[in-house]
C-alpha cells in the first residue's frame, strides 16, 4: 500500500508476526527513471535484518523504463517484482496507468514483456490487477495469462467499485480454470478484505487460491498474520509502545526527511483502539506537529498506565 508498506513499517510488522511475502509501497518507474529518482527511490529501500521475500512494486506509463527499473531491483536484491494493475484512484487512471490499463492492453502486454525482459528470468514478474472495469471482465485475466506471469494477484472487485462493495470471491473458480487451460504454473493470489490470517485460510480453501494477500487487515491487528495473535491480549501501554516504536524508527530512518512525518498519523488507527481513552489519545496524536511532539505524546500515556 502506498505510503504504508515502507521499510519502517515493514520491520514492525516483521517482529510481530511476519507474512511468506512482503510487498514495498508501489513506485513510479517513469518517476526513477527522470530528475525525480532522489525522491522515489526510498520507497525501494530493504532492510536485510527484518525484511525477507520482498517483492518490489511498480507502476507506470513507458516500457522502456520498466525494463530499465526491473533490472535495478533485481541488483537490488528483491525477491521479484510487481506491476500494479490494479490502483483504481483517480491521479493514476487519469494518465492511462495502473487500473487503467483493462483499456489499454496492447500497452498493458508491452508493459509485461518489458518487465520480463528486464528481470531476464533471474526473479519473477507477477501482476496485481482488478475484475474489470465497470463489470467483471474475465477476458481481462484471460490476456494477462497469456504472459506465462509467476503470479497473479487479483483484488476482486471492479475498479469502479473501489472498496466499497463486498468481494466477488464466487467469480475466483472462472479464473482458476482459465489459469489451469492457460498457465498452469502460475501462482493466483486473492485480494480484497481479508482480516486475518485465519480469514485468508478460509477464503483460500473455499476458493481454491494458491495464497492471499492482506492489506487494510493491517489497520485492526498488527498481528494479523499470526496463526494465533496476541493483540486482543495486548495491555493499551504495550499497543501504544509499539507506535512509539514505529516513530522513533520513522526518525531515525528518513533522516533526510524523505517522508513526511504527517504519514505517521495514519498508523495512529493502527495502534490506538480497542481501549479506554482511545479516541482522547487519537486526537492528541492527530494533533501533533512533530516526531518529538508525538513521541512526548506516547510516552505520556504509557508512563500514565504503568504507573
Amino acid at each position: 500500500m502506498d505510503d504504508v508498506t515502507d521499510v519502517v513499517f515493514r520491520s514492525i510488522i516483521s517482529e510481530c508476526s511476519a507474512p511468506d511475502m512482503f510487498f514495498t509501497e508501489f513506485v513510479n518507474v517513469d518517476g526513477l527513471q527522470s530528475r525525480g529518482r532522489d525522491k522515489l527511490i526510498h520507497k525501494l529501500a530493504i532492510n536485510k535484518q527484518t525484511d525477507h521475500k520482498v517483492v518490489a512494486q511498480i507502476w507506470g506509463k513507458i516500457p522502456d523504463n520498466y525494463r530499465k527499473t526491473t533490472d535495478e531491483i533485481v541488483e537490488m536484491g528483491f525477491h521479484g517484482v510487481d506491476i500494479n494493475m490494479g490502483c483504481p484512484q483517480k491521479n493514476e487512471v487519469k494518465n492511462g496507468c495502473c487500473s487503467a490499463l483493462i483499456n489499454d492492453r496492447d500497452m498493458a502486454g508491452c508493459i509485461v514483456k518489458a518487465t520480463q525482459e528486464g528481470a531476464g528470468g533471474r526473479i519473477p514478474v507477477s501482476v496485481k490487477c482488478r475484475l474489470g472495469w465497470n463489470e467483471i471482465d474475465l477476458t481481462w485475466h484471460e490476456y494477462l495469462l497469456g504472459f506465462n506471469l509467476d503470479m497473479l494477484s487479483i483484488h476482486m472487485r471492479t475498479r469502479k467499485e473501489m472498496s466499497d462493495v463486498p468481494a466477488h470471491w464466487d467469480v475466483l473458480p472462472q479464473i482458476i480454470a482459465l489459469r489451469d487451460a492457460i498457465s498452469p504454473t502460475t501462482k493466483i493470489v486473492i485480494n480484497g478484505d481479508i482480516r486475518d490470517y485465519a480469514h485468508g485460510m478460509e477464503l483460500a480453501q473455499q476458493t481454491g487460491a494458491d495464497g492471499v494477500m492482506i492489506g487494510r487487515g493491517i489497520f485492526k491487528d498488527p498481528f494479523c498474520f499470526a496463526e494465533q495473535s496476541p493483540w486482543e491480549r495486548m495491555s493499551p501501554a504495550e499497543k501504544v509502545l509499539l507506535y512509539k516504536t514505529h516513530v522513533e524508527r520513522f526518525e531515525s530512518t528518513y533522516l533526510r526527511r524523505e517522508k513526511s512525518f504527517q504519514s505517521l498519523r495514519k498508523f495512529c488507527k493502527t495502534y490506538v483502539h480497542g481501549f479506554d481513552s482511545a479516541s482522547e489519545l487519537r486526537e492528541k496524536v492527530m494533533s501533533s506537529q512533530s516526531n518529538q511532539e508525538l513521541i512526548k505524546v506516547l510516552d505520556g500515556f504509557i508512563k500514565s498506565r504503568v504507573l
